[in-house]
């Protein structure tokens, strides 16, 4: 836990630093309420030790400015001034606690460690809600490679604060994922997230969608709607394809960012909104923009902080990894576990994913259900995907023409096995064990192998 002392005395920042060390937590120090605001905004302080008479000014003041930024601190007022009214006003404007001068080293200790222990059941509660809603362990993934440990580290660092977001990048490369996490690490977690594709909701119904309507506000308004920003409400509002929207609808959608209020179609009067905006698109905004087909100030709005996701191509790492991610899910929803052929997967980790993700859970979903004898192989890859042989493998792959697809790809299968049998001086076990299949798939394939009358050569 991060704490973080604002008062304008020396000597007390320095005790009060001194026993929050102590008591086992960081400690940074802000020496007025200017300072403390700028150390507050970046979003990593956990809990704020806040002087209440400050000579620039009034700390209960910083709370309520900090209390609707999004910036999750709890704020601890410290004052020599015990006096009832002011803790009431201190509690009002947002303070969790409030304490008095000259502090307690003890006292301060329980207090942080009873803050402490509420931080970690709000998260162990988020956490149980998560897995009641079926988005536990499973929902997870861990990647692989470097860049995307830098987005994620991105999504992290944004959640915390209000801020707008644009996620760019291809289609299938995860942009709702990335939308989620942000959404589910930000003080917003346990309110709404409305995902909604700004592409499939036909022009004459975007604004009641968005905004809601009254009863009779048009024909066929039989009853009140509530719009998707109301729905989102103290939650986050995902607009996926936003460079779908029409310029109608842009011009709407900035003043509802900008005035944080939106009126119903019929409604006499606004509605004021706390909905955090999550943006993605796939197209190329900037260049929309110089077109005319987008809104630039919508566009700056949008982009306060821009998170880009590379395609599948790019970070071939994750690839191996997604792969069996994929085939837990379906084996968890089947009661059918599958091995993956090491052939197969070096071809799926050297194709080009055009289709990145999405792409790729639709070929492993396919493979599945076309595997025999209980391993994914070549034969059961997309014959797109299969053509893609990497040329590094050295085997020879016979002419078209010259035998039926799975039945030359048996044979390339083969060639690697009995290669691999060649290094390993016939040991099978260790052969299994270096092309990361099992012992009893490699006893099968053999089999396969004479079946079809293969024999290694030696």
């Amino acid at each position: 836990m991060h704490v973080l002392i604002i008062d304008d005395e020396a000597a007390v920042r320095q005790i009060l630093a001194s026993a929050v060390t102590r008591a086992g937590y960081s400690a940074d120090t802000a020496e007025n309420a200017r300072e403390g605001a700028a150390k507050l905004v970046r979003g990593d302080v956990d809990v704020a030790l806040c002087d209440i008479r400050m000579p620039d000014g009034d700390g209960v003041e910083l709370v309520r400015s900090f209390r609707g930024s999004g910036i999750d601190t709890q704020f601890i007022m410290v004052t020599a001034f015990a006096s009832v009214e002011t803790a009431v006003e201190a509690l009002r404007a947002g303070a969790t606690d409030y304490i008095i001068k000259p502090v307690r080293q003890e006292e301060l200790a329980h207090r942080l460690a009873q803050m402490d222990a509420l931080r970690g059941l709000k998260a162990e509660n988020r956490a149980l809600r998560r897995l009641v809603n079926g988005e536990g362990d499973r929902g997870r993934f861990q990647f692989s490679s470097e860049k995307m440990a830098v987005v994620e580290r991105l999504a992290a660092k944004v959640a915390v604060t209000d801020s707008t977001v644009l996620v760019t990048g291809e289609s299938g490369t995860g942009k709702g994922v990335i939308a989620r996490a942000i959404h589910e690490q930000s003080r917003r977690a346990d309110f709404p997230f409305i995902p909604v594709n700004c592409g499939a909701i036909p022009e004459n119904l975007l604004e009641s969608e968005f905004f809601g309507h009254t009863k009779g506000a048009f024909s066929g308004a039989d009853r009140a709607r509530k719009g998707l920003f109301a729905q989102a409400d103290r939650g986050t509002l995902f607009l996926d394809e936003i460079g779908e929207l029409p310029l109608h609808m842009q011009t709407k959608l900035l003043h509802v960012i900008e005035d944080k209020e939106v009126r119903p179609i019929g409604g006499e009067q606004a509605r004021k909104v706390d909905t955090r905006i999550v943006a993605a698109t796939n197209r190329d905004l900037g260049e929309m923009v110089k077109q005319g087909r987008f809104r630039e100030d919508l566009y700056f709005r949008l982009s306060q902080f821009l998170i880009h996701i590379p395609p599948l191509r790019e970070r071939r790492e994750d690839i191996p990894r997604l792969i069996r991610y994929v085939m837990q899910n379906i084996a968890s929803n089947n009661q059918r576990t599958l091995e993956l052929d090491p052939v197969a997967e070096e071809i799926m980790v050297d194709y080009a994913w055009p289709g990145n993700v999405r792409e790729l859970e639709n070929v492993v979903n396919r493979a599945y259900i076309l595997a025999d004898g209980g391993c994914i192989t070549v034969a059961d890859l997309p014959p797109d995907i299969a053509r893609s042989i990497p040329a590094a493998q050295s085997v020879t792959v016979l002419a078209p023409g010259s035998g039926h697809l799975r039945d030359q790809l048996r044979r390339v299968e083969a060639d690697i096995i009995f290669r691999m049998l060649d290094e390993c001086a016939g040991d099978r076990r260790g052969a299994a064990q270096k092309l990361g299949i099992g012992l009893s798939s490699l006893y099968r394939k053999l089999e396969e192998f004479a079946f079809a009358g293969i024999s290694q050569q030696r």
